[in-house]
Parts: structure tokens; C-alpha cells; sequence
């Protein structure tokens, strides 16, 4: 099983929150009764009665009908605010260390796991996404920054993205805790291919992403939500490969392009017919449970091909940029005319892809593949094959997806532009990088002005990366200037700092 995402992390806790609260005014009338001899008068009403940030003078009323002390009442409403408060920290506080201590994937990996929030505004969503940033930024032990689950905070204007939006706050501590711990990323629900699906108070009409890309939404069997719904698979195609075999013919390129295309295509419903024949009791979780789309209506025996319709199927692609400078000796960074030939490569891709949704009735979808590893095996097979070209297979690994190259020197407005019209093209998935030099906890305003700039580019998802220290003695990982803020030892005393970028 590939990874797993909770696509409104805060919804789904506020509902513990809300019942965690009515625990705590419970016990907190218990032990007053046994300190003061005070009975409870009646029962309480808890769609008055709710957890609040602040004064929540309705909520004593009522208390106090209860407990019959004005007085009594306003401490027992405080005294289980801060108890709930304190059992969501230590709740958040767990979720971020087990799941980078519980090596339960593949028998030795922490489970690839993702987590989506940011546009729950009642009380208890906030307290949610408030301690799970307070979670990240407090990090690991020694301080190290935790990677999993990854942490995606959904930006939207009218919830958090605008001054006077309720969760702007909660935006800006975002902005913090990532300056600091690279995480969270962000997800765009205000681009308008992701805000064509959004209904205001319904948290499966927005966008969510799994790890550091894939995204699923469209639906053309059945109901377009973010929920309950998975990727089913994605094949790469290596497209400097295709480039160098047409010798930089671009139109001999498309031909050899729809080849590959339509042998993704194949081969991915070639996997489809060894998967669609298994039966809900092999996906114990998945299926037996109900969490995928449609499953409750299935029985123990029943095969998963009938509610394998609403995932998606994706053909992606990787170094878009030396597939450039194979055909024309530019890449998209370089030339105008390298960023339209680019925008045609991936806009054939998503055609093709549209076309077979049309026509099959199934979910295909262009993506913009996270080749971690791939990049480097495919370059590896390039150069090989072809020997070692300048632009193309010199590195040791080729261009992440429509990327610009990490080595190419260019202002991150300019890369913005450039890879923002890629977003809209890769429906599968899409993610941009901007690197920032020095510390940013000490300048927050120009990193959330570079989340601005990528927001009102209209891309879809996108990060700041930023140096990150390291001390080998202790292992505090975070930002170190000349001292340790965890062992105090200083630089010259044992040893240098190690400096290390984590994606």
C-alpha cells in the first residue's frame, strides 16, 4: 500500500475535541461537588455549553443553572478549557513523535502519511491546527524536525488567507513554524482549477494533497470530493530519453511521445485486470471498513472492480527541462520559446489523458511525478545509452517533473512565473519549490510574502525550502548560528555544524 492522507485533519480532530470538552465539564462538576457539596441542578446543554478561546459567557449561564454558583460555574467552564487545551497538545504532541518512532511500512519505515487542515474556524478546529503547528515546531527529541506525517496547510481566501479572515492567525503561525521546520507545506484552494470545486462549509469539495504531490479530485463516476478516494497508480515517462532518440526533432519527439503515452496507458489497465479481480476481504482497512468510496455497499466476497471507478489513473513525466535542452538548447528557465515548447509537451500529456477520461469513463490524469529516485535512474540509463551530453546528462540527476533546475540562477518571481502554468496542466499532481537562503524565522514577512506570490500565481501546492543545521554531537536539528541551542556547545569548541537541506 502506497501512502495515506487525512484530507481535513482538522475537521476530523474537532470532533474529539468537542467530546474531550464534555469529559472534562463533567469531571471538573465532579470534583467540585466533592470539594464543595455542590449537586448538579439538571442536565447540561451542550449545544450552548462548547469549548471557546476566549469568555464564553453564554456557556457559564448555563453551567450555572446546573451547579448553581454563577462563580463556580465560570471556574468549571475555565478549568476544563485548559484541560482540554492541554489533552489537545499532549494529542498532537503523540500523533507527530509516533509517527516518526513506528516503523510500520515495508517492516523498517515510518508509514508515508500526509495530513491536510487549515479551514476548520470553530473553536475546536482552531485548537486543532494550533497544536499540531505547536507540534512541528517543537519538534522531535534533540529537537529534530519531524518529517511525517507531512503537513499541508490549506490556504483559502474568506478562511485564512486575508487579514480580517478568521483563521488568518493560524496562517501566519504556518508561516512561522515552516520558516523554521520546512513544514507545512501549502495547498492553493483558490486556484481555479482546485476552487471549481469548492462548496463553502463542505471539507471533501477541497483540495487536499498525499505526501509531496498527489493530488485526486475529479470524478467522472460519481462524487468529485477529496475523501475516500486514492490514486490507483502512475507510470513515468522519461522524457530527455524521447528527445535524444528523435536527435532533437521535435516532431519526430511526438511521434515517439504518444508511443509511450499509449503504452502507459496499457499498461496501467494491464495492472487494473490483476487488481479489480481481488474481493473486499483483502483490503481488510480499505474496503472492509468503508473508507474508500462506495465500499460499504460491497460484501466480505465481493470483488473491488465496481469501486475502483472512482480512483484516478495517472501517466506523469520527469526532467521536462533536459527534454528541452535535448530538442532545442534551452530550457523553460532560459527562453520564451522553451516555455511554450514545454507547455505543448505537458499540455499534449493532459489532452491524451482527457481524451482517454472521455472516452473509457475512467479517472486519467496527467501528473507531475515526485521522481525522488527516478531521476537519478533514468538519468543513469540515459547516459549510458547515449554518453554524457552537457544540459541533459551531466548531473547525476535529471529535473524533478516541469521544475526549473535547482543550478540554474533565477529570481523566485521569475521561477513562479515560469512553473506556475504547469499547476493547471497536472490534474494528477503538481508541487513547487522555492529556495530561500539564510534563516527566515528572522525575515517571517518575506517568507509569507514568497507564499503569497506562489498563492496569487495560481499554483497549486507549493514550499519554501531553507538551510537547515545540524549538530552531529547531540543531534539538534534547526537553525544553529554559533551555539547549540540544545547541548550550548559552540562551533569552535567540537567540530563544525553540519548544514543539510531535508528535501
Amino acid at each position: 500500500m502506497g501512502g495515506q492522507s487525512i484530507n481535513a485533519f482538522d475537521y476530523a480532530m474537532a470532533e474529539g475535541v468537542k467530546k474531550s470538552f464534555r469529559r472534562a465539564i463533567r469531571d471538573e462538576i465532579k470534583r467540585a461537588s466533592e470539594l464543595c457539596d455542590v449537586q448538579a441542578a439538571g442536565e447540561i446543554d451542550f449545544n450552548i455549553c462548547t469549548y471557546s478561546e476566549g469568555d464564553n459567557p453564554t456557556a457559564v449561564e448555563n453551567l450555572a443553572q446546573v451547579v448553581g454558583s454563577a462563580k463556580l460555574a465560570e471556574k468549571i467552564y475555565k478549568l476544563a478549557c485548559a484541560d482540554v487545551e492541554e489533552e489537545t497538545h499532549q494529542a498532537m504532541e503523540a500523533l507527530i513523535h509516533n509517527f516518526n518512532t513506528l516503523h510500520s511500512r515495508a517492516g523498517a519505515q515510518v508509514p508515508f502519511s500526509s495530513i491536510n487542515y487549515g479551514m476548520d474556524t470553530s473553536p475546536e478546529g482552531r485548537l486543532v491546527i494550533r497544536e499540531v503547528l505547536n507540534a512541528i515546531n517543537a519538534g522531535l527529541g534533540n529537537g529534530e524536525t519531524p518529517i511525517f506525517p507531512i503537513s499541508v496547510f490549506q490556504l483559502k481566501s474568506g478562511v485564512n488567507y486575508n487579514l480580517d479572515d478568521p483563521n488568518y492567525d493560524l496562517f501566519r503561525k504556518a508561516c512561522k513554524v515552516s520558516a523554521k521546520r520546512l513544514f507545512p507545506n501549502f495547498v492553493n484552494i483558490d486556484a481555479p482549477y482546485n476552487l471549481q470545486y469548492y462548496k463553502p462549509g463542505d471539507y471533501n469539495s477541497c483540495v487536499a494533497t498525499m505526501g509531496c504531490r498527489t493530488r485526486v479530485m475529479s470524478n467522472v463516476n460519481g462524487r468529485e470530493e477529496s475523501g475516500s478516494r486514492g490514486n490507483f497508480a502512475f507510470v513515468t515517462i522519461n522524457l530527455p530519453k524521447l528527445a535524444l532518440e528523435a536527435k532533437g526533432n521535435v516532431e519526430e519527439f511526438f511521434k515517439l511521445y504518444d508511443k509511450y503515452i499509449t503504452l502507459c496507458h496499457d499498461y496501467l489497465l494491464c495492472r487494473l485486470k490483476t487488481i479489480e479481480e481481488k474481493h473486499v476481504y483483502n483490503f481488510p482497512f480499505l474496503m472492509g471498513q468503508g473508507v474508500w468510496m462506495d465500499s460499504d455497499k460491497l460484501k466480505p466476497t465481493d470483488k473491488i472492480k465496481d469501486v475502483l471507478k472512482h480512483a484516478s489513473y495517472s501517466i506523469g513525466f520527469c526532467g521536462l527541462a533536459e527534454c528541452l535542452v535535448a530538442l532545442i538548447g534551452q530550457h523553460h528557465g532560459q527562453s520564451e520559446e522553451a516555455q511554450q515548447l514545454g507547455l505543448k509537451i505537458v499540455g499534449h500529456l493532459r489532452e491524451r489523458t482527457d481524451d482517454y477520461t472521455k472516452r473509457e469513463r475512467r479517472n486519467w490524469t496527467t501528473f507531475g511525478t515526485p521522481a525522488e529516485s527516478t531521476a537519478g535512474q533514468f538519468q543513469r540509463a540515459n547516459r549510458k545509452a547515449y554518453g554524457t551530453i552537457k544540459g541533459v546528462t551531466d548531473r547525476p540527476y535529471m529535473t524533478n517533473s516541469s521544475h526549473v533546475p535547482v543550478y540554474f540562477p533565477i529570481c523566485a518571481v521569475d521561477k513562479i512565473r515560469i512553473e506556475a502554468p504547469y499547476h493547471a496542466l497536472c490534474n494528477a499532481g503538481h508541487i513547487a519549490y522555492i529556495e530561500m537562503d539564510g534563516d527566515p524565522t528572522k525575515n517571517l514577512s518575506a517568507f509569507e510574502a514568497l507564499v503569497r506570490a506562489m498563492h496569487d500565481a495560481d499554483m497549486g501546492y507549493f514550499s519554501i525550502n531553507h538551510p537547515v543545521d545540524r549538530d552531529p554531537v547531540c543531534g539538534y536539528t534547526g537553525i544553529i548560528a554559533n551555539e547549540c541551542p540544545h547541548c550550548h556547545r559552540k562551533e569552535v569548541e567540537t567540530g563544525t555544524f553540519h548544514i543539510a537541506r531535508l528535501r
